[in-house]
């Protein structure tokens, strides 16, 4: 039976996912691998969280070959994407001022990021106007 997916995944499923978009589908055990050169981690608890990852409708797994190859089941910025929107709802009560400028408040941005987020908002009043 799969598992309700909240559409916000835990710490743990969050860092198999930036694995798998760095490095593509992957099996669990070159997973593991990554994970366990920051962490000690076991790699059981790898493969349970991955199978619930699919579970959950995060990962797609490809069980036609051994080993079983996972990937995401959405790409990086469409997850990213999900992730701000929920938080903005959530704790900014929808409110992108708030949201930026407690992201700003908290974090020094570089020049880059600052031209960035200036373009993006220049392209957005230019959508309104």
């Amino acid at each position: 039976m799969a598992r309700p997916n909240s559409g916000r995944p835990t710490d743990q499923e969050l860092e198999i996912l930036k694995v798998l978009w760095e490095r593509g589908p992957s099996s669990v055990r070159d997973v593991w691998k990554v994970i366990a050169e920051t962490r000690d981690i076991g790699y059981t608890s790898v493969l349970k969280i991955m199978q619930i990852m699919r579970d959950k409708d995060l990962l797609i797994c490809d069980a036609r070959n051994r080993p079983q190859i996972f990937r995401t089941r959405q790409s990086q910025q469409a997850t990213l994407k999900h992730l701000a929107g929920d938080l903005l709802r959530r704790a900014f009560g929808g409110s992108a001022k708030s949201l930026l400028l407690h992201a700003l408040g908290n974090e020094r941005a570089t020049r880059g990021e600052l031209a960035e987020i200036r373009k993006l908002l220049d392209e957005m009043e230019g959508k309104t106007k």
